[in-house]
């Protein structure tokens, strides 16, 4: 794995890297930046109750998530990320055993969905990959932060209005997160996980 690793922690926020990293890697390589599906299920059944739900799938990497959530019986989940490398793999290692599940190569901060179009959207690390540029964590940098807005702002159109959810998963605290995700017309609900070290899933409903 050491020689996939960014030489500069900001190269996470790169498509450069990201294509490089998945074309050196194995074809069955899979990578998630923290925690299972396993120890978060019980918090993502209770936030998504219904299994039917239209589920969008924000930078999905190589990450098990989404097979993982899929074989837990949320089959209507469509994955996006801006590495062509990475679509096309996961689209050929999925197409038969996850038939349903779509792969589509695309930037979060500008979605091609029309608005309304999805029940839930789910990120698992992303917008933490955005925030990797060098900076003040107390004061980041203006791109950091039009990206993460552009994120949010995108999220919020293509969900259902009124019924929508965001879940973002990082570990990330409230006082460097919630900027991103207090919006006027949402409620933001925030769950600390863990013991010795947390992580965080905050649900932004609309």
């Amino acid at each position: 794995m050491a020689h996939v690793l960014p030489v500069k922690n900001e190269e996470y926020g790169t498509q450069e890297y990201w294509d490089q990293r998945y074309t050196q890697e194995e074809d069955d390589a899979t990578f998630d930046w923290f925690k299972k599906y396993a120890d978060v299920a019980p918090l993502i059944r209770a936030a998504l109750p219904d299994k039917n739900a239209r589920i969008l799938m924000l930078g999905c990497g190589n990450s098990t998530l989404s097979e993982d959530m899929y074989d837990d019986g949320y089959n209507n989940i469509i994955n996006i990320d801006y590495s062509a490398v990475v679509v096309e793999r996961m689209r050929a290692r999925h197409q038969e055993a996850r038939p349903e599940m779509e792969w589509h190569e695309m930037d979060i901060r500008d979605l091609k969905f029309e608005d309304g179009s999805f029940d839930v959207a789910v990120d698992k690390g992303t917008m933490d990959a955005m925030m990797t540029a060098k900076g003040d964590v107390w004061d980041p940098p203006k791109q950091v932060i039009d990206d993460c807005t552009k994120e949010v702002d995108e999220v919020l159109r293509v969900l259902r209005k009124g019924s929508g959810a965001f879940l973002y998963l990082t570990f990330g605290q409230p006082h460097f997160r919630r900027r991103y995700l207090t919006r006027p017309d949402t409620t933001l609900e925030i769950q600390q996980i863990g013991d010795a070290f947390h992580y965080y899933l905050y649900i932004l409903r609309n």
